[in-house]
């Protein structure tokens, strides 16, 4: 019980710390000269915005990690490599350092973390364990610096590479308690945390930008957190767990990798091409993106608890295959709903409001005279309140 206790406490202290620091992370930001200034047609904002808040959300998962953790090797892992990159981070966020430079200093960190016992070290089969040797050193290190992109990848709206680390993390946060590895849980509370107490500065409108400050070290902590828990599960579903709760970010990154070198460019130049510039195109605006991104993650993320060894194996196959079907339906009744302006505006996921006017027009014209009728009726009944007859009582 105490320890669910500190644990609770570790996450309040997180999201306490990154809450209370994002303001002046955001004055910084400013007098360092960091800011981000739409001056292209790939972003979506409109108004300088500050970019390094991933300082906010290191430093508290710094703070609470240090007071609320013993101190183990995957930790300071995660505490020396997570500052590499924000230092990177914030100088790329003030410079726009080469592109090939960053990289090779996120393969430096994922070698570094490799080197230092975050390693795919074997597979799970037949009730035995199946050891990968220098492949796993090198799947390790691709796992690590490809996460770290691909947080990077998906940070182009308010609040989605922040919600959707949230989300991801609340996922192995959920699968390694159900394995009872509280050590990994505390870790993914703590992160959990920090990225809460950041995101009411960063939803739409943002008031300030992880900037890559912020998705690198996400990606790099999250990396190292799977490493040392969902893959050290006794199972070959060990690898799926993982792939399943970050297939947001993975599959957006991959396939921004491979269209770019398809049309012959890096692939690292920006473009509009990524799953949330798309569904932008497509009519949602900012808002609507992010929610629907939200709901995939998490669904996403439910799949992945279903793999779990907790479950028993006879019933595990169909709950995973249940809840995907259920998830595909909801996908395909809501795209058919929710590609339509019409269908956006009825449907809640929208900001817009419906005005009186608006619905009336949308109306036949005998069905909107007798809601006309009708509401004029009650209106003229009387000022007064009712009497039991249903008269106005007198004033």
């Amino acid at each position: 019980m105490t320890q669910v206790i500190l644990m609770i406490v570790s996450f309040v202290c997180a999201a306490l710390v990154a809450y209370a620091l994002t303001p002046a992370v955001r004055v910084l930001a400013f007098k360092l000269g960091a800011v981000d200034v739409p001056l292209d047609k790939r972003r979506v904002h409109k108004k300088p915005v500050p970019r390094i808040g991933g300082l906010a959300i290191y430093v508290s998962f710094l703070a609470a990690s240090a007071i609320f953790c013993d101190i183990d090797r995957v930790l300071v892992t995660i505490w020396i490599g997570g500052f590499v990159l924000v230092v990177l981070g914030v100088l790329d966020d003030i410079f726009r350092l080469n592109a090939f430079l960053k990289l090779g200093v996120q393969v430096a960190v994922a070698v570094f973390a490799v080197l230092n016992g975050s390693v795919i070290e074997h597979v799970y089969i037949n009730d035995g364990f199946v050891s990968l040797g220098v492949f796993g050193i090198i799947l390790s290190v691709l796992w690590i610096a490809g996460l770290t992109n691909a947080i990077n990848f998906i940070d182009g709206l308010d609040g989605l590479a922040c919600g959707v680390s949230a989300i991801a993390t609340a996922s192995m946060l959920a699968v390694v308690l159900l394995n009872g590895d509280y050590v990994s849980a505390g870790f993914c509370l703590i992160m959990l945390g920090s990225c809460l107490g950041f995101l009411p500065f960063n939803k739409n409108p943002a008031k300030i930008f992880m900037g890559d400050t912020g998705a690198m070290f996400l990606g790099f902590a999250m990396a190292i957190m799977s490493i040392n828990g969902t893959f050290k599960l006794h199972t070959l579903l060990s690898f799926i767990v993982p792939i399943l709760i970050f297939a947001i970010p993975i599959f957006d990154g991959l396939f921004s990798i491979i269209r770019r070198l398809v049309h012959g460019k890096s692939p690292f130049a920006p473009d509009r091409g990524h799953i949330h510039h798309r569904l932008i195109d497509m009519g949602f605006t900012q808002k609507e993106t992010v929610k629907i991104l939200y709901s995939v993650c998490g669904i996403m993320g439910l799949v992945a608890v279903c793999f779990t060894d907790i479950i028993p194996e006879s019933s595990r196959l169909i709950r995973t295959i249940a809840v995907m079907l259920i998830a595909v339906f909801i996908f395909i009744i809501n795209y058919i709903i929710l590609k339509s302006p019409y269908g956006r505006k009825h449907s809640g996921i929208s900001d817009e409001e419906m005005t009186t006017e608006e619905y009336l027009k949308e109306l036949d014209e005998k069905h909107a005279e007798k809601i006309k009728e009708h509401n004029t009726e009650h209106s003229d009944a009387g000022d007064g309140p009712e009497t039991p007859d249903g008269g106005a009582e007198e004033k």
